[in-house]
């Protein structure tokens, strides 16, 4: 079975503290946006793994891979005595903040749950996700989604879907550990507004990109963000930010027209650069 797994950017993204275990807590917006991963899974006797992918990204292909571990862990958690063969195409690109890793992830439990016809809930899988990545369980809700905590309390929120984007990288990428690190070395940050932009997507959706933030923004200075963000304002974009732990930047514009304009322009400049909307979901199961 093969489905199309959906990227993700926080619209807003805050580090509220850290915990004795050292994991960080989060308030921050999440949002599916059209970028896919295919991936398929099949039924076999061991776990194995194919990923075509841009060979600058360095992705493993074995059981450091996220996807694997997913499978791994569904297997002990089920107590299905089988293993499965998983193909990933990857679309989105590594160490940008869009949960690449977490999004193949949570799609090979969706699959698995399929396949071996388990009849996990919605909520058992995302228990299990749990146990991958803090990012995991949010593309078992996809769309707009206020995420707190550790990444274990979703809320949903109203539909942020059908907005024109441009996401764009240049070559600079970003280890998550590398941006937590730098996000506990900030002195007296300026912390984005999460609760106003909940407050806004709930009573004012076309006013919510004036609450867009990113706090590793302030941690990671990339001169590529800004000059991507830059560029995006200059060719019409409303707000544009880093998303996650960087280094990808998202802009948000009023018009197709616009958003293919700049990506174009992006792309000239030599930086990686696609238009898209904001979705509703994470999957789309093509067969």
């Amino acid at each position: 079975m093969k489905i199309k797994t959906a990227a993700k950017i926080n619209l807003a993204l805050d580090v509220t503290g850290r915990l004795e275990n050292g994991y960080h807590l989060i308030e921050s917006v999440f949002q599916t946006v059209g970028i896919f991963d295919d991936v398929e899974v099949t039924k076999a006797d061991e776990i194995s793994l194919v990923c075509d992918a841009d060979p600058a990204y360095s992705i493993p292909c074995d059981s450091r891979n996220i996807a694997w571990k997913a499978a791994e862990i569904f297997f002990e958690e089920t107590g299905i005595p089988s293993g499965c063969s998983i193909t990933i195409k990857k679309n989105i690109p590594s160490q940008a903040g869009m949960g690449g890793g977490s999004t193949d992830a949570a799609a090979v439990l969706y699959l698995l749950n399929i396949i071996t016809k388990a009849g996990l809930t919605d909520n058992e899988l995302i228990t299990i996700g749990k146990k991958i990545g803090a990012d995991v369980p949010f593309f078992f809700m996809g769309g707009t989604v206020l995420v707190e905590g550790i990444g274990e309390k979703l809320t949903r929120l109203p539909s942020y879907a059908g907005r024109d984007l441009v996401i764009a990288q240049g070559t600079e990428g970003v280890s998550t550990a590398e941006a937590y690190r730098s996000i506990d070395a900030l002195e007296d940050p300026l912390h984005p507004q999460v609760k106003k932009l909940t407050e806004k997507l709930k009573n004012a959706p076309e006013e919510a990109h004036k609450f867009f933030g990113n706090l590793f923004e302030q941690a990671i200075r990339l001169d590529e963000v800004n000059v991507i963000r830059q560029m995006m304002l200059e060719y019409g974009a409303v707000s544009a930010c880093m998303t996650g732990s960087g280094s990808a930047v998202f802009g948000v514009f009023g018009g197709r027209a616009e958003a293919v304009c700049c990506a174009q322009k992006l792309t000239e400049c030599g930086f990686r650069a696609k238009d898209c909307t904001t979705t509703d979901t994470a999957f789309i199961e093509l067969s």
